[in-house]
């Protein structure tokens, strides 16, 4: 392990032995791009206080996990998914944003390329196109691309073989391609990836995750 994931494997291990610093390392690491997964489950209305529900169970699971820090983002998303369904199914539905992808069916993309859709997952815009894609193929894109799981860790969170999660990512990636290039609000922009280190979205509450060592997201 190099680099941003033996830190975060590091931050991981003191984070169970009690470092209240570290456990705010491995949340302003992992939660940016749980809350995009997230979003694209339950959308944006929901995903803050979904997310907040999965961090709950993440600070006090935590000292039972056992593994890195790429398993850790497949064990953090897995719970993000539980959350993410239980609250739809409260609900009734998955959220409905954006039109029909069928309407994209065989029309060809001015930009074909997966690399270029990828390049552009972390933006707001794009985020919300991705939840116009079928829900197998949202979910694989965003796994794979946004929250960076291998295709054997994305299987394992979405209960699938490895071989249907890349199909699903080829085809979500494919299709999302189509959507930007006929995205008038996409202005042909394909912004990077933001760094894991630097969260986005609202701050949160000092009462939203807690640990038996009495852990807060206040600080994070």
């Amino acid at each position: 392990m190099l680099g941003d994931d033996a830190e975060l494997t590091a931050a991981l291990r003191a984070a169970q032995d009690g470092s209240e610093s570290a456990f705010r390392t491995v949340y302003r690491a992992v939660h940016p791009r749980l809350l995009g997964y997230v979003r694209t489950l339950v959308g944006d209305h929901d995903a803050e206080d979904v997310a907040s529900e999965a961090w709950l169970q993440i600070a006090r699971d935590l000292e039972r996990f056992d593994g890195d820090a790429d398993r850790f983002r497949g064990w953090a998303a897995r719970i993000a998914r539980n959350r993410a369904l239980d609250h739809i199914r409260m609900r009734g539905r998955r959220p409905a944003i954006g039109g029909d992808e069928t309407e994209l069916a065989g029309r060809p993309a001015e930009c074909d390329t997966a690399g270029e859709a990828m390049e552009a997952l972390a933006t707001d815009s794009t985020l919300s196109l991705i939840a116009r894609l079928p829900q197998d193929q949202a979910e694989a894109v965003v796994l794979r691309v946004v929250v960076g799981l291998d295709a054997k860790s994305a299987a394992e969170t979405l209960g699938k073989r490895p071989g249907a999660v890349r199909t699903a990512a080829h085809r979500g990636l494919k299709r999302l391609a189509e959507l930007l290039a006929c995205d008038p609000e996409s202005g042909g922009g394909l912004d990077a990836l933001p760094p894991q280190r630097e969260p986005r979205g609202r701050a949160v509450t000092s009462a939203s995750v807690t640990h038996t060592r009495a852990r807060t997201q206040k600080d994070m």
